[in-house]
C-alpha cells in the first residue's frame, strides 16, 4: 500500500473518530439525564420514581426542598422571555440580513457583517451587567407609572423584560448571519428576471428572494429560538431567582437554566430532592431544544428550494 494511500486512510479514521466521539458525547448525555430523573442511583431513587410526570408538567409551584415540583413556572418565564428575545432578534436579524445580501456594497459589506458578529463574541456575563445597570433602570423604570395602572406593580430590579431584550441582542447576529448566507445563495438570475419585469429592488427582495429563501430562514429562526431557550448567565442575572407563575414581565422569575446554575452551586446534598430535580430540568429543557432542531431540519427538507 502506497504513503498516499495510507495517508488517506489515516484522515478518513482521524475524522471518522471526531464525529463518533460527538456521538458518544451526546448519547453520554442523554444517559446521564435519562438515569437521574427515573432510574436514580446509589444514593436514591430518580426524581421521577418518587414524583410523578403530571405533578411535575402541571404542578404551579417549584420549591423541590419543600415537595412543590410543579416545573410550570419555570417553563412559563423560559418561554416568555424567549418570546420577547424572539419578536427583538427575529425581525431586526432579517431585515439586516436583506440589507447585506441585497443593498449593500461588498466594502460596506465586509465592514457590517464582521461588526454585526462580534455580539457573537460578548460573553453573556456582560449582556447580564447591560440588563441591570443600564435597560431597566434607564428604559424600563421610567414606565411605571403605566404600568403601575396596569398590572398594580411597577418594573422589579429583575425582571423578564430586559432579560428577553438582552437575549434578543445576543442571537441577533445568529439569525442575521444565516439568513444573509441563505439570501446569497438565492440565483442571481431570479432577481435579474424580477429587475426586467419592472419590479424594484425592494419587491424583488421581499418577494423573490426572501420565499425564495424561505425554509433556511425559519430553520436560522428556529436554531435562534434553541439558542435563547438555553441560554443561561444573562437571564440567571437579569430575570431573578423567583419561580413565579405570572403573565406580567416586569417582574422577576426564574427560568429553566437559571434554576439549573443556582441549584449547582447551592449546598443540595447528592440524592436529595433539590439536587435531583436538576437532572428533571435539565432533561425537560434538551427535550424541547431537541424537538425545536427536529422540526428546523424537517423544515429544510420539506420546503428546500432546488434551482438547476
Amino acid at each position: 500500500m502506497s504513503f498516499r494511500r495510507v495517508k488517506e486512510q489515516a484522515i478518513y479514521f482521524l475524522l471518522f473518530l471526531c464525529a463518533f466521539i460527538s456521538v458518544i458525547v451526546t448519547f453520554s448525555i442523554i444517559y446521564i439525564l435519562f438515569k437521574e430523573s427515573f432510574w436514580g442511583n446509589a444514593d436514591g431513587a430518580g426524581f421521577f420514581a418518587r414524583y410523578s410526570i403530571w405533578q411535575f408538567l402541571f404542578g404551579t409551584q417549584w420549591a423541590p426542598q419543600n415537595g412543590h415540583v410543579g416545573v410550570l413556572p419555570l417553563i412559563s418565564a423560559t418561554l416568555m422571555i424567549t418570546g420577547i428575545a424572539a419578536a427583538i432578534s427575529l425581525p431586526l436579524g432579517l431585515a439586516s440580513a436583506v440589507y447585506l445580501s441585497e443593498y449593500a456594497s461588498p466594502r460596506l459589506r465586509g465592514i457590517l457583517k464582521p461588526t454585526l458578529e462580534l455580539l457573537a463574541g460578548i460573553p453573556t456575563v456582560v449582556y447580564g451587567y447591560l440588563a441591570l445597570v443600564f435597560i431597566t433602570p434607564y428604559l424600563l423604570k421610567p414606565l411605571d407609572p403605566i404600568l403601575t395602572s396596569l398590572f398594580s406593580t411597577g418594573v422589579s430590579h429583575f425582571n423578564a423584560m430586559s432579560a428577553g431584550i438582552v437575549v434578543g441582542l445576543m442571537i441577533i447576529p445568529m439569525v442575521s448571519s444565516l439568513s444573509e448566507d441563505v439570501l446569497r445563495a438565492v440565483p442571481r438570475g431570479l432577481r435579474e428576471a424580477g429587475l426586467a419585469l419592472g419590479a424594484t429592488r425592494f419587491d424583488v427582495s421581499c418577494r423573490i428572494v426572501v420565499p425564495a429563501a424561505l425554509s433556511g430562514i425559519l430553520a436560522s429562526f428556529l436554531l435562534a429560538i434553541s439558542r435563547a431557550l438555553g441560554e443561561t448567565m444573562a437571564v440567571a442575572m437579569a430575570a431573578g431567582a423567583i419561580a413565579r407563575l405570572s403573565l406580567n414581565p416586569f417582574q422577576d422569575m426564574q427560568t429553566m437554566t437559571g434554576y439549573i446554575a443556582e441549584a449547582s452551586k447551592s449546598d443540595a446534598t447528592r440524592g436529595s430532592d433539590e439536587y435531583i430535580s436538576i437532572y428533571a430540568v435539565g432533561m425537560t429543557l434538551f427535550v424541547m431544544t431537541f424537538f425545536l432542531n427536529v422540526l428546523s431540519q424537517y423544515i429544510l427538507k420539506r420546503f428546500r428550494e432546488v434551482y438547476h
